[in-house]
């Protein structure tokens, strides 16, 4: 006896009789299709079992085309799990685009996505839905420009998932895919990121996979989307921070040596200041905790430069605002009859409190820092406190001033420059003004 267990359509093709009871009469297809349907409209997977009886010693290609007898359907329930639902969401809310390819029967995998949320309840199947069979029939023109509102493809043949694939990139669209058989390692080695399944996956799914997914479980890529934008904007927060305060002390020492003025700060004290401040403050931001509209945001466009329009105008007031202030100061101080190493070590001071101050209007980039929440960073705080208290003591203890040629300062100047420090913070509330109405007026 030949046991056979498959797939509705494909079984019903060599399938000549059906077990009624005790006896056996002709098929009648149409009603196991309907049986099929009902309960794949469920969300049930549904498998056709059959059998046939021969003689014969060895199993031949010639015996599995026909007189099969079908025993029955067997349906069975999968259900999605609830983190992966909310899951599907979350990557719905962040721009990306879910698709289902499934060789299982259509209206089981258009319930399923319903279940899932990735197509929403009053969607009309033939809207969302298209078949194996159907994609045959597509020319490659025809599926590019239709691949757009599909959102799930059923009864596909494993060749067929690296059409998919290529059509979606033919739209502009970077496709992550998801596979574990061996069949899927041609679509997962073209699609822009193929993630294998690290359980159930094959070795040649895994080999030909850019990553591996240890627990099998769709959360974890929406968990990985959100990890990465938190990395990315943390970088951005890190790069906005740094390149304007390198650049005001670049600035400063270029201005003086072009224009053959005093340098109001020397080379041991910027290496001092770039030292201290990348330990203390700087790297602080890598601590930042991911914002809130972190999965509400469109994808990012990958040929937008790290380096925008609007980041660069930042990078250019507050560098110049640094010039300013340290040479104001500098001058000042010596004005007044402080000695040359005096105003250096004001100088310093203004460079290195502006970029403490600084780091706050670098915590939420799309906000003002009066809006952002300053207390959810507790390595910042203990960063800024640990600057404060070097600084201080780079300041006022005698072996630094010989270390550093500094010398100490009197209570008037230090609140002189915590004064001109802090008004870092307005001057890039007021440089995110005007360009906030600029570009209205722009786009009006």
């Amino acid at each position: 006896i030949i046991f056979l267990k498959g797939s509705i359509e494909k079984s019903l093709e060599i399938c000549d009789y059906e077990a009624s009871g005790a006896e056996i009469a002709a098929i009648n297809k149409e009603n196991i299709l309907l049986h099929a349907e009902d309960y794949a409209s469920k969300g049930l997977r549904v498998l056709a079992i059959a059998k046939k009886v021969t003689s014969a010693d060895t199993i031949e290609d010639e015996l599995l085309k026909d007189k099969f007898v079908f025993l029955g359907l067997q349906a069975m329930m999968d259900p999605p799990r609830s983190e992966a639902i909310e899951a599907v969401r979350d990557s719905k809310r962040a721009g990306i685009n879910i698709i289902m390819i499934t060789g299982d029967h259509a209206l089981t995998a258009f319930s399923i996505a319903k279940m899932m949320s990735i197509i929403d309840e009053d969607t009309k199947f033939e809207d969302s839905v298209l078949l194996g069979k159907d994609l045959f029939n597509l020319t490659d023109s025809e599926l590019i420009a239709k691949i757009a509102t599909v959102k799930v493809f059923a009864r596909v043949e494993p060749e067929q998932k690296l059409r998919i694939v290529d059509a979606l990139q033919a739209n502009g669209e970077i496709v992550a895919m998801t596979g574990d058989g061996v069949n899927d390692a041609p679509a997962l080695k073209q699609a822009d990121i193929g993630i294998a399944m690290g359980k159930g996956g094959t070795e040649v799914a895994k080999e030909a996979a850019d990553m591996i997914l240890s627990d099998d479980n769709f959360s974890s890529i929406a968990q990985a989307v959100r990890e990465g934008r938190t990395v990315f904007d943390n970088l951005i927060k890190f790069i906005t921070w740094t390149l304007p305060t390198n650049l005001g002390e670049g600035i400063v020492v270029l201005v003086a040596i072009v224009l053959g003025l005093t340098l109001p700060i020397l080379p041991v004290q910027i290496l001092w200041a770039n030292m201290t401040t990348a330990i203390l403050l700087g790297l602080m931001l890598v601590f930042e905790p991911e914002e809130e509209n972190i999965m509400s945001r469109a994808p990012r466009d990958p040929k937008m430069p790290i380096l925008t329009k609007e980041m660069l105008t930042q990078i250019l007031v507050v560098g110049i605002y640094m010039l300013v202030a340290s040479y104001s100061m500098f001058d000042y101080v010596l004005m007044n009859g402080h000695s040359i190493e005096y105003a250096r070590t004001v100088a310093v001071n203004i460079f290195i409190f502006i970029e403490l101050f600084y780091l706050f209007s670098c915590k939420e980039l799309q906000k003002s820092v009066f809006k952002t929440n300053i207390f959810n960073n507790t390595p910042l705080f203990l960063g800024i406190g640990s600057m404060a208290i070097v600084q201080v003591v780079y300041t006022h203890a005698s072996f630094m001033h010989t270390i550093f040629q500094s010398e100490s300062l009197d209570l008037k100047v230090w609140i002189e420059i915590l004064v001109i420090s802090i008004s870092v913070l307005f001057v890039v509330e007021i440089k995110s003004l005007i360009a906030s109405k600029f570009f209205k007026n722009k786009m009006d």
